[in-house]
């Protein structure tokens, strides 16, 4: 709408201006301008005289710089605290970093800042994937958190985001920027439109913030975010979203340079109606396959879901070539059918390693019912059309990318023993457990296989692998967060200790536990 009413007034003053220059051809441009602007702020003269002097006939909307729409936008309240001046010294100790997630956030911020605008949300929720993610499409966190909004699987299910071999939700572009918005607008409700509880929920969970807030409350103290007991993380999440958006709406302030991004969208939602090789899809929209995947980081392997959704996001320039193709495009054409005889032996589960495809797809392509299939029977095979190292987004591409990355000091190749933790591994090495998860493409809360092969970086600071941990040394605190079904029962045998030590350790009287709160417990790591 301000856009709207600028547009307007150039119009008006253009016409003004060209029956004066008209009929009084001494008055100077200079003169008419000090004239019929003096009743406009200087954002709007500054637009008009760059209208007049290029002559061009866009919309502002459609020229403006999208930084500068976004900073309109915002709505939080201004902050100025020891943390949020924290947060704003790293960043500017970093510039570099911020370079790097403007780069980042460029192909997908148009779409972002479009739909929190429609939402009538604080426009500062766009850079919130800048604290999330830095805007990675890929980021998974220890936590198992994924895409540019960093959903865990759970959140992710309940806000409808689908999770399969296939495809994830949580990488998805438009299916989690929906999600996250909703998930944040019903935060905002919760906490009686108080954007930073509902921002510090959106780090720590709804419960967690309700329970500090009750605790304060007790205390008689301030319930606002700033006096409540949250983890550090959550302590700095806010803070670090303020500084952002701060600096970023000051960038020459703090010698920013704000990478150009039109207020134009940069790519555009096609329907592929069904199933579709990734390369395939990549030839038809004359792009690279990297592109489409940096678009569609969602898909895991290298083609679409077979069940859905079938859509791609396509650059805005190559969206009309694309649909074109895809129309024309053969059932035949879409992916690459394998004629394969089944061998004595030979299992549903083989097949779908070997061709890189699912059980439920090579069932499905032929009509199985069940997971018998008979020797010398011919099955067809839905699989990859070209090489496997072509498909770079895919998930097995990522991770033999994350492990294969060269690094600091000695590698040492691990075989998971039955019995084996990330905990008991890395203690064993003297290295963290987010280390050795990090270095094998995993979250520390994956699950470890018997024979499973891991990589260890061994600086002059780690022990040797045949190192153990000393019997004096045995016993490890750690800090354990309580999750959805979790009980006192379940815990103590996972860790291998007693619940009275539990209620002990963490002066329990309840019997109940609640997702979120933190537990102390003491374990024998030879046995845990």
């Amino acid at each position: 709408m301000q856009y709207l009413i600028i547009n307007k007034t150039i119009k008006f003053l253009l016409f003004t201006s060209c029956l004066l220059l008209f009929s009084c051809s001494s008055l100077s441009v200079r003169s008419l301008t000090q004239t019929k602007f003096s009743q406009l702020d200087d954002a709007v003269q500054t637009a008009a005289v760059i209208k007049e002097a290029d002559n061009q006939t866009e919309t502002p909307q459609a020229n403006a710089d999208l930084w500068q729409r976004l900073f309109a936008l915002y709505q939080l309240p201004q902050v100025n605290n020891d943390r949020v001046q924290a947060q704003i010294d790293w960043y500017s100790k970093h510039p570099n970093y911020i370079e790097q997630v403007q780069k980042n956030a460029a192909p997908y911020l148009y779409y972002i800042v479009n739909e929190v605008e429609k939402r009538q949300l604080p426009g500062e929720l766009a850079l919130l994937p800048i604290v999330e993610s830095a805007y990675r499409p890929f980021a998974y966190s220890h936590g198992r958190a994924a895409g540019l909004w960093q959903f865990i699987p759970s959140t992710g299910r309940y806000y409808g985001l689908k999770q399969s071999w296939w495809y994830d939700g949580r990488r998805d572009v438009h299916a989690s920027t929906q999600a996250a918005l909703t998930y944040l607008s019903k935060l905002s409700n919760r906490f009686d439109n108080d954007w930073f509880l509902a921002l510090a929920a959106y780090n720590a969970g709804g419960g967690t913030v309700s329970n500090a807030i009750k605790q304060n409350l007790k205390r008689d103290a301030s319930t606002d975010y700033w006096s409540l007991a949250l983890r550090k993380e959550t302590r700095q999440y806010v803070p670090k979203l303020i500084a952002i958006a701060h600096i970023l709406a000051n960038a020459e302030q703090y010698g920013v340079k704000l990478q150009a991004i039109l207020n134009t969208p940069y790519f555009e939602t096609i329907d592929i109606v069904k199933q579709i090789d990734l390369a395939r899809a990549s030839e038809l929209a004359d792009i690279s396959i990297d592109e489409l995947y940096q678009l569609n980081p969602a898909f895991n392997q290298w083609a679409t879901d077979p069940h859905g959704p079938h859509y791609l996001l396509i650059p805005i320039d190559k969206a009309p070539q694309f649909k074109q193709e895809i129309a024309q495009l053969a059932d035949d054409q879409r992916v690459k059918w394998q004629r394969h005889k089944v061998r004595s032996g030979e299992t549903l589960g083989q097949l779908a390693r070997r061709y890189r495809t699912s059980v439920a797809l090579i069932k499905q392509a032929n009509r199985i019912s069940t997971h018998a299939i008979r020797a010398g029977k011919y099955l067809l095979i839905p699989t990859a059309r070209y090489d496997e190292s072509l498909y770079s987004g895919s998930t097995s591409m990522r991770k033999k990318a994350i492990v294969n990355k060269p690094r600091s000091g000695e590698r040492l190749q691990y075989r998971v023993k039955r019995g084996d933790s990330f905990w008991r591994i890395a203690q064993q090495h003297q290295v963290s457990v987010r280390q050795l998860a990090k270095w094998n493409a995993m979250a520390p809360g994956d699950l470890l296989k018997p024979n499973q092969l891991l990589n260890i970086w061994l600086t002059d600071g780690t022990s040797h692998p045949t190192v153990r941990v000393s019997p004096l040394n045995k016993h490890q605190t750690i800090r354990y967060t309580v999750k959805n079904g979790d009980s006192l029962y379940l815990i103590s045998k996972r860790f291998k200790v007693d619940i009275s030590d539990l209620k002990h350790w963490n002066q329990l009287n309840k019997k109940y536990l609640k997702p979120g709160q933190k537990l102390k417990i003491i374990v024998d790591v030879t046995r845990s």
